[in-house]
């Protein structure tokens, strides 16, 4: 088995990072090059993943006081409205009782 570092697809820079060129639908080697390539892909889904979690932690705090500024928002609104409500309710109620059958 050809060992990567040997492959013509491999290529490492300054820095030691390892980049595959591989393409597992036309230029793979050996048939183990492609389960290293799935491996690969996985890492990287994981990591992007990690990062995205990570993200999302940091900003966790910053949500919470939004989802509390906008709850208070929402019921100063419902609790100024409030008085529509009351008032409708209670005319409605009046009117009920004024309300006899034409049959009586």
């Amino acid at each position: 088995m050809i060992q990567c570092k040997d492959c013509e697809y491999y290529q490492r820079d300054e820095q030691g990072v390892m980049a595959f060129k591989c393409d597992p639908f036309g230029t793979i080697v050996e048939p183990e090059c492609l389960a290293k390539w799935q491996l690969i892909r996985i890492n990287q889904m994981v990591a992007s993943y990690q990062a995205t979690v990570a993200f999302y932690q940091r900003i966790a705090p910053m949500q919470e006081k939004m989802f509390r500024v906008i709850e208070r928002e929402v019921e100063d609104l419902d609790e100024s409205e409030k008085w529509k409500t009351t008032e409708d309710d209670e005319d409605a109620e009046d009117n009920d009782d004024l309300w006899t059958p034409a049959d009586e």
